[in-house]
């Protein structure tokens, strides 16, 4: 039988893991990462499930542990896959995998490549996302696409409601593509390098909300880092307030004035945006009506 290593992690690595456990492939290693302490573990644990199966398991950071590299060649994969894990695995590694190497990535390539596709699919206001299956190369997300499954997001949905339909979409990827995988069949098609687009990682402070931004680009910013993520937020309350949900409001006025109270709206570049739901330092959210700030007061 054709033995897989799997590179994975978060949920799109935890359903890919899953499905092939549930079809009795020779999963023969798991890597996958040590949750950080400083980050909220929101998605389900590869290593957990790959225990389970009786998978042997490394957390080893490919980086710095020569031994992983070693461990792999032993094994002799005929497969490698990626999803969803979160460093670029070195061409060196990639080569042991006698039908090669692939990965699932969180986007509908060539366009979103890189880091955090989802959240910078959801604040440039994308009305779908997907997920793609392509050749491992040495540049990131760059080969060849084996498959692609596109799902289409709301007006209001967040990145992390996003996620959870792209993370079913990898798995119906993967399910109609793994036998063509391990048969060396698969098709594979070169991406448009001329509609690539490239994104790399976000932090909490990228969450700013600049009130001159036009209304929609607020609103994008909020449901893209939305929690579980580390949310958008603005400063001159008295304590930091973060918006966990907005939407478009009709107002004028200078941008970031208290318009109303109830509902909350707030003045923006090109209108004003209503606070349907957020929070004021480590509060617990509320509806904006429930933060007690005064018409007319000024935040950001």
């Amino acid at each position: 039988m054709p033995g897989i290593v799997l590179f994975g992690y978060s949920d799109v690595g935890y359903e890919c893991l899953d499905l092939l456990v549930g079809q009795g492939r020779d999963v023969r290693l798991v890597v996958t990462h040590e949750d950080s302490p400083s980050e909220a573990r929101w998605f389900r644990s590869v290593r957990e499930r790959a225990r389970a199966a009786g998978i042997e398991t490394s957390t080893a950071e490919i980086k710095d542990d020569p031994g992983i590299e070693a461990r792999i060649a032993s094994l002799a994969p005929d497969l490698i896959l990626s999803c969803y894990y979160r460093r670029m695995i070195p061409a060196r590694i990639l080569a042991h995998a006698r039908l090669g190497a692939f990965n699932m990535h969180g986007s509908l390539l060539p366009k979103y490549r890189g880091r955090a596709p989802v959240n910078w699919a959801i604040l440039h206001g994308e009305t779908q996302v997907g997920a793609t299956l392509h050749r491992m190369v040495k540049r990131a997300d760059a080969g060849d696409i084996v498959d692609a499954e596109a799902v289409a997001v709301g007006p209001e949905e967040t990145a992390f409601e996003a996620m959870g339909k792209v993370v079913g979409a990898a798995r119906r990827v993967l399910t109609r593509q793994i036998d063509a995988l391990l048969a060396g069949t698969a098709p594979q098609t070169p991406q448009d390098e001329t509609a690539a687009t490239y994104f790399g990682g976000r932090t909490p402070e990228d969450g700013r909300i600049d009130w001159t931004w036009p209304a929609a680009r607020i609103v994008n910013l909020v449901r893209a880092v939305a929690a579980p993520f580390p949310g958008a937020f603005s400063d001159g309350t008295g304590e930091r307030l973060f918006v966990w949900r907005a939407r478009k409001a009709a107002g004028t006025g200078i941008p970031g004035t208290v318009l109303a109270t109830a509902p909350l709206v707030v003045a923006c570049g090109d209108g004003a945006v209503e606070i349907a739901e957020a929070s004021l330092g480590e509060g617990a959210p509320t509806g904006g009506a429930a933060l007690g700030l005064a018409a007319g007061a000024r935040i950001g």
